[in-house]
């Protein structure tokens, strides 16, 4: 059942669910577009591993404090508005990233970057918040991962294949077109949060909000857990080009398919989660995906510091991780804004963490390379367990 009647538009839900899962491909397309090319960018710039990790994680941390500086704007000046604004600055910055000369100026470009595209993510969240309820939004969030979801198997796969024949420049140039589809697929989409339902926050009344999300358990716990466990795809993202193009002398071109295969079970687990929430509910699905991908991480850890198994010892407990994490952030997800009582506000403050989580969790990831999968392997670890963690003791404290 829907929350609200969707405002008139010509096109149907199906049509608004392929739009939204487009949209919300902007993170993961300019994230692993052009994972293929950080060992031939590093060594077309003169930078070492860590200086050509911070493209990445100064990405997360500009679409970390977008989200919260600018997400509230979606309660206030409705969805559609900064959502047209921001794909207008995404365009240009991925401009800029194409022309840096420098590591340095390509670092800036890419915060500006991810400045420009921090509102998407959050505007779909609050416009499916907008038009359906608790379970329906997570099946709703599940098909819009389904869609998003084809995003980090065909941007690698086409990243390698650009490095190929053209310079890695090109990569960018190709986020460029995707930004102007994207902005034509926005106009699209129809206004769902009426006049009436905005707010005329000021600054401090934002903060103040955010400062009482924080002291929601139930908000907290779904949030952590959904944090914890995209630190996962954050280690992954950030380490996986070197431990299997220069670890295990895995050609450039092919990497893509070691990325993609991830992907395709996340699409699985999407898809399955879409078909059973409704039945099931989002609550204990959540806590089993955080069960399973925490037993997963483990073996991952045990094959990382071993050296078993080489390649599959590897990639076999990674694609089980890895295929977990869309039940786990859709769940998650559409838990956190369910006992939100600003859709907005909610998604902002949860994007925040989340990709303020990768900003620090890619540049970790950097520090520690030693050259072998154990640090990236280690960390995934963590961030499974941690999500399990927060799944038990927060989420259950708040039930009591």
């Amino acid at each position: 059942m829907s929350a609200t009647q969707a405002p008139h538009s010509a096109i149907g839900q199906g049509g608004r669910i392929f739009i939204f899962g487009f949209l919300s491909a902007i993170a993961p397309l300019s994230i692993d577009i052009y994972l293929p090319a950080l060992p031939t960018m590093r060594a077309a710039l003169g930078a070492n591993e860590a200086q050509t990790l911070y493209t990445l994680s100064t990405f997360f941390i500009g679409f970390g404090g977008g989200q919260l500086l600018f997400g509230p704007l979606t309660d206030r000046f409705g969805r559609k508005r900064p959502l047209l604004c921001a794909l207008a600055v995404y365009i240009a910055a991925s401009a800029g990233c194409a022309l840096a000369p420098t590591i340095s100026m390509l670092v800036l470009f890419r915060f500006i970057q991810a400045l420009g595209g921090a509102i998407v993510p959050i505007t779909v969240q609050a416009m499916v918040r907008d038009l359906y309820a608790r379970n329906e939004s997570a099946r709703i969030l599940s098909l819009n991962l389904l869609v998003t979801a084809s995003a980090p198997i065909i941007a690698p796969l086409l990243g390698g294949q650009i490095l190929l024949w053209l310079d890695w420049r090109f990569i960018f140039w190709v986020l460029v077109a995707f930004g102007g589809l994207a902005l034509i697929a926005a106009l699209v989409l129809p206004e769902t949060l009426a006049a009436a339902r905005r707010t005329q926050a000021n600054p401090l009344t934002l903060v103040l909000g955010y400062a009482a999300l924080l002291r929601n358990g139930r908000y907290l716990g779904y949030v952590a857990c959904s944090t914890s466990y995209f630190c996962c795809l954050f280690a992954f993202i950030a380490g996986s080009p070197f431990v299997y193009i220069e670890y295990f002398g895995v050609p450039a071109q092919f990497y893509g398919f070691l990325f993609g295969v991830n992907m395709v079970g996340m699409i699985a687990t999407t898809f399955v989660n879409s078909r059973i929430v409704m039945r099931r509910g989002a609550d204990p699905l959540l806590r089993t995906a955080c069960a399973i991908g925490a037993a997963a991480s483990l073996v991952l850890l045990a094959t990382g510091v071993s050296g078993f198994g080489g390649v599959p010892g590897i990639a076999v407990p990674l694609f089980v991780v890895l295929s977990l994490l869309t039940m786990v952030a859709s769940n998650g997800i559409s838990g956190a804004l369910a006992v939100a009582p600003s859709a907005g506000a909610a998604a902002a403050l949860a994007g925040a963490l989340q990709f303020g989580a990768g900003g620090f969790i890619s540049a970790t990831t950097g520090w520690l390379a030693d050259g072998t999968p154990r640090p990236m392997t280690a960390i995934i670890c963590a961030g499974a367990v941690l999500s399990l963690t927060a799944n038990l003791l927060l989420l259950r404290k708040a039930r009591e």
